[in-house]
C-alpha cells in the first residue's frame, strides 16, 4: 500500500510538477504550500517591536507599545495579528487570489496565516470563526469572499466551527483604498450587523480577513460582534499594511 502511494505521487509528480507559486520553479517534495524555501525566506514577516493591540510593526529595535492611533481610537477587538507585511511577494499571491480568481490560492495562503494565528493566540482557544462579509453587489462581482475561502481551511486545521453568515455587511460600502483613516472609520460606520447575537453571546470570535490597513473595518466588526455579546475578539489577517 505505502508502495502504491508513493508510485501515484511520483506519476503524479511527473504528470502535474509541482511549481513554486512565487518563483515557478520546480520543487522536489513540495509539501502543502507549493512554495520553495528560499521565496518562503523572503516573506516580510511582522515581527516586534509592534503595537499590542493592532499588531502594527514598528521600525528598529525598542519593546512593544500601542500605537498613538490605538491610544486615541481604542479598538473594539482585543488583539489583531497579521503573519506579514502586505508588500513583494505576499501582496502579489494576495492580489491574484482575489482580482485574478486564483482561489486555489486560497490553500497555502490559509497555511501561512495559519502559523501567525497560532503563535499569538492565547491559552483561551476561540469558540468560532467570524469571517469579514462582503456586500451582496461586491460577492456577486467577484464571486467568493477571500475570508471565507481562507476560513475553510484554518477551520478545517484548527478543528473550530466558522459561521460565514453570522456576520452580514448590510450595505454597500466605498472601496477603502483611496481613503483616509478618519474617512475610512466613517466609511464602515454602521455597516455591519450581526443576525444572530444568540449564536456569538458569550463566545471567543476569531474575526478573519486577507488584509489589515487602519483596522477599520476589523474594529467595526469587532464593535458590532461585542455589542451582540462576544466575550473577546481576536482580529487576524494573512498581512498588513506597515501605514507611518
Amino acid at each position: 500500500m505505502a508502495f502504491a502511494a508513493q508510485l501515484f505521487h511520483e506519476v503524479l509528480d511527473i504528470l502535474l510538477p509541482p511549481i513554486c507559486h512565487i518563483c515557478h520553479s520546480f520543487i522536489p517534495n513540495a509539501g502543502t504550500l507549493h512554495i520553495c524555501s528560499t521565496c518562503r525566506d523572503r516573506l516580510p514577516l511582522v515581527t516586534s517591536p509592534l503595537c499590542p493591540s493592532c499588531g502594527l510593526p514598528y521600525a528598529g529595535a525598542g519593546n512593544d507599545h500601542r500605537c498613538s492611533t490605538c491610544l486615541i481610537h481604542p479598538p473594539h477587538f482585543d488583539t489583531a495579528r497579521s503573519r506579514f507585511l502586505y508588500e513583494g511577494a505576499i501582496r502579489d499571491l494576495i492580489h491574484s487570489f482575489k482580482y485574478n480568481h486564483r482561489t486555489h490560492l486560497r490553500h497555502p495562503l490559509a497555511l501561512l496565516a495559519l502559523e501567525g494565528i497560532c503563535d499569538f493566540l492565547p491559552d483561551a482557544t476561540p469558540h468560532l470563526i467570524v469571517p469579514v462579509p462582503l456586500h451582496r453587489s461586491r460577492l456577486r462581482q467577484r464571486g467568493f469572499n477571500q475570508a471565507v475561502l481562507l476560513g475553510r481551511t484554518i477551520s478545517h486545521k484548527l478543528s473550530l466551527p466558522m459561521l460565514p453568515d453570522i456576520l452580514v455587511r448590510s450595505r454597500s460600502t466605498e472601496p477603502q483604498i483611496e481613503l483616509s483613516a478618519a474617512e475610512r472609520r466613517l466609511n464602515v460606520k454602521g455597516a455591519f450587523t450581526v443576525n444572530r447575537p444568540d449564536y456569538v453571546a458569550g463566545r471567543r470570535i476569531l474575526l478573519l480577513d486577507d488584509v489589515m490597513t487602519t483596522g477599520s473595518t476589523m474594529d467595526e466588526c469587532a464593535k458590532v460582534l461585542k455589542k451582540a455579546g462576544a466575550a473577546t475578539v481576536f482580529a487576524a489577517t494573512i498581512a498588513r499594511t506597515a501605514r507611518p
